[in-house]
């Protein structure tokens, strides 16, 4: 049994919407129902989700703020005033700061722009930045991504004879900046339709205002900002985006460009994927380790050899960021399991360190977050000041920005989204906060929040997404939040081949079959899975169908998300040279798939290594084979309550019976992964015996028993001449002592010439020998095939 690690939904469609859909638009089924799931109702709502134009925005003057804003920039360029664009140091402000440099350049305006070092000042309005701005001569700002909770800066700004216009996505406080006009769709009474823009978004809409139809290649741009951001790709965003990926396919701007090649982006097949994952983190490297100016200016240069140079730097920055994040999880990772000491992992992570880097800290709460399925909140502490700044990161029961509200005298500073936040504080507040975090967590989380949630459109058939239906599934790209690219459920998929791949074997390829149709998988981080997936066994997979292509070859592919399997395991890890790190490697490995509590694991070995395993497995449950009672649990109140829990079980040693292996199966009723791990060849090899082995055996004793030998001679020399273990003719002779053939007495062995006729089979130490010769053939001998096709056959007898 191997769990998924994800709790598998799936957004039922209307079957008869989606049919509809499939025959208006002369599509597949599967394609009908991923436009019904998505919220389309008709060809004409379906039209505009595919092929929406800009003709489609909204107004923007139905932007609250936007009426004062514009004719307060149309001033301010006809009359010459010095224009400051003050952004933030993530992809979506740098996207907003480079769209505003290209709308100051497109005004003819004067204009300075500013972004804070995020390490050095942090998120948001500084008044040491609005005092080097009033003496640079600047009488207007503008936001961008930033300025909806600066009340206080504005309100500084004011007094210095400088007007603020705001625009920003971020939540709005409860109390507002008295700014000369806020612009955020977010902010109470906004009648804007879209509540969805990203930072970039609303700075388009700006320009939008002012000049009716802005040029086209900015969408480039908002795209970048937009998905970097985690923005809905729905309504607007998905415009916005779409027309934006279409015009990177054949870049306007140098920076763009070099972007896309540094980071292997082949600019005619430019997705959202490839923004998300190829540009933007290379993007926010230059504000998480630098300053994101080197990023503005290469979205902003038109000199194609400095925007190679910077193109370079940022991706030497990213390879270096990539390094910081490792070294900070693993510290973090290891502070949280000093700090916890084996009890349950709090509703709440909050971790602190000197020395961590807070332009990562985001990012090591995500890798944080994907281990263990908790709020996190990672903090870098300034050992001079002991000011913390730090980054959370939530799951969808918790919204993290409510969660800071409820805390926020705590704080210095924060803001946020519900999945994402960033705050400031001092290290003395630290435990309080963790404190306070966790009691409002306590009052919103249930056991079933902390479950992670994987969504999928639907189960089919491996015949039902044959290449012609992945590549008519691309129209409802682009791809992202809101419209993920579409999981499918595979159910019963017999498992062929199993291998790893890649650098360091770091990956997994298998090889599956469904109808007579066989489909390559690939899973990117999984390839130690495949010492936990037996061939030939029936799986259930989540994924993402895509198109390997290969010198000209074009074959479906299955992405895989996640999987399960619903029978029986058995590993055969027989032989290892050390068995209890074997079982820690393994209980690493197997975590997030078996879902295993301190009550699901037992151990099974021999008496005799009880004390080292009382150490190694102080969580497990630990049995002990018994000549008697088969087996027992090391402390009775588990034999009791715990064995019914189990589902894991680890074997150090191999059984010495077929009744002790029997009551192993028996005392587990729920076991469903079984681990191997006993040594192979200690035994003296017993054969399955047959009639003519007995025969011969029979005639070779009446020749040297006739009269009375010393057993142990005669063992020796039976053993000779019919070339078979002492072991194997000692339980012989069992057999031939119960049937009245010999007569045993003193060590010494007759043979009796005139014995009552009994049959072979009437023997239980035949029966015996024969059940204990099969189970050590197969347990100690048999090669990994047919020692787990066996064992599972003994456990569904069990069961």
């Amino acid at each position: 049994m191997f769990d998924s690690k994800y709790e598998w939904r799936t957004s039922e469609a209307d079957p008869e919407k989606a049919g509809r859909l499939a025959q208006e638009l002369s599509v597949s089924p599967l394609v009908g129902s991923l436009l019904a799931a998505r919220g389309i109702n008709s060809a004409e709502e379906a039209a505009l989700f595919l092929n929406g134009s800009l003709d489609a925005l909204h107004d923007p003057f139905l932007l609250l703020g936007m009426k004062e804003a514009v004719p307060r920039i149309q001033k301010a360029v006809e009359t010459g005033e010095h224009i400051l664009i003050y952004g933030d140091y993530d992809a979506d402000g740098v996207s907003s700061t480079s769209l505003m440099i290209h709308f100051m350049r497109y005004l003819g305006a004067s204009y300075d722009i500013y972004i804070p070092h995020r390490s050095n000042e942090g998120y948001g309005l500084h008044n040491h930045a609005l005092d080097w701005a009033h003496q640079q001569g600047v009488s207007l700002i503008i936001t961008v991504d930033t300025g909806i909770s600066a009340v206080e800066q504005i309100a500084y700004a004011n007094s210095l004879g400088m007007d603020v216009i705001v625009t920003d996505h971020h939540e709005p406080p409860e109390v507002l900046p008295d700014a000369y006009a806020l612009i955020n769709p977010k902010q109470p009474n906004c009648p804007y339709p879209f509540k969805g823009l990203a930072g970039v978004g609303v700075a388009y809409k700006l320009t939008q205002a002012m000049l009716g139809q802005p040029p086209v290649e900015w969408t480039e741009i908002v795209a970048i900002g937009t998905i970097a951001d985690l923005m809905p790709l729905s309504g607007e965003n998905r415009i916005l985006v779409s027309r934006g990926l279409e015009q990177m396919r054949s870049s306007a701007f140098p920076g763009i460009r070099a972007l896309m090649e540094v980071g292997g982006i082949t600019m005619r097949n430019v997705t959202s994927t490839n923004v998300a994952f190829g540009m933007a983190p290379r993007i926010n490297a230059s504000g998480r380790l630098d300053h994101a100016g080197s990023a503005v200016a290469l979205l902003t240069t038109e000199d194609e050899d400095e925007a190679l140079r910077l193109s370079h730097g940022l991706d030497e920055l990213n390879k270096e960021r990539q390094q910081v994040v490792d070294d900070i999880v693993q510290e973090a990772t290891s502070q949280l399991l000093a700090k916890t000491d084996g009890s349950r992992v709090p509703d709440v992570i909050v971790l602190a360190g000197e020395g961590w880097n807070v332009g990562v800290v985001g990012i090591v709460a995500s890798k944080i977050l994907e281990r263990y399925y908790r709020p996190v909140i990672i903090l870098g502490i300034d050992p001079d000041t002991g000011m913390c700044k730090g980054s959370a990161r939530s799951i969808p029961g918790l919204d993290i920005y409510e969660a800071l509200t409820s805390c926020k005298s705590l704080m210095d500073h924060y803001g946020g989204h519900p999945s994402a936040a960033g705050m400031s504080l001092h290290r003395d507040q630290l435990d309080a906060f963790e404190q306070a975090l966790n009691e409002y967590a306590a009052g919103v989380l249930t056991e079933s929040d902390f479950i992670p949630v994987a969504a999928s459109d639907g189960e089919w058939r491996l015949s039902d997404v044959p290449l012609s239906v992945i590549d008519e599934m691309e129209m409802l790209s682009p791809f992202g939040m809101a419209n993920p690219v579409p999981k499918f459920i595979f159910r019963n998929c017999r498992l062929l081949e199993t291998r790893k791949m890649g650098r360091d074997s770091k990956h997994l390829k298998l090889l599956v079959q469904q109808d007579g149709i066989r489909l390559e998988v690939v899973a990117f981080g999984k390839g130690e899975l495949a010492e936990v997936l037996m061939e030939g066994a029936e799986l259930d997979l989540l994924g993402e169908m895509s198109v390997n292509e290969w010198n000209g070859s074009r074959r479906p592919q299955l992405m895989l998300q996640d999987l399960k399997l619903t029978q029986p395991q058995v590993f055969d890890l027989r032989g290892s040279n050390d068995p209890w790190q074997e079982i820690d490697r393994v209980s690493q490995l197997i975590g997030s798939h078996f879902r295993l509590g301190p009550t699901q694991v037992a151990a099974v070995l021999e008496r005799e290594i009880l004390d080292p395993a009382k150490i190694r497995l102080n969580e497990s449950t630990l049995w002990v084979y018994d000549k008697n009672a088969g087996i027992l649990a090391y402390h009775p109140n588990e034999e009791r309550s715990g064995q019914d829990d189990v589902t894991t079980l680890f074997m150090l040693n191999a059984p010495e019976t077929p009744e002790q292996l029997d009551a192993v199966l028996f005392s587990f009723p729920k076991l469903s992964n079984v681990f191997l791990l006993h040594q192979v060849h200690k035994r003296e090899r017993l054969a399955v015996p047959d009639r003519d082995q007995f025969k011969k055996l029979y005639i070779l004793l009446s020749r040297i028993a006739a009269e009375p030998v010393q057993e142990e001679t005669a063992l020796s020399r039976l053993s000779q001449q019919a070339s078979c273990s002492i072991r194997m003719v000692t339980k012989m002779m069992d057999v031939f002592e119960e049937l009245s053939f010999i007569d045993r007495q003193e060590g010494l062995i007759r043979f009796i010439p005139k014995p009552p006729k009994r049959d072979l089979a009437s023997s239980r130490h035949f029966l015996a020998l024969g059940n204990l010769a099969e189970m050590e053939q197969h347990l100690l001998y048999a090669s990994t095939p047919q020692v787990t096709s066996w064992f599972i056959s003994r456990m569904q007898g069990a069961s």
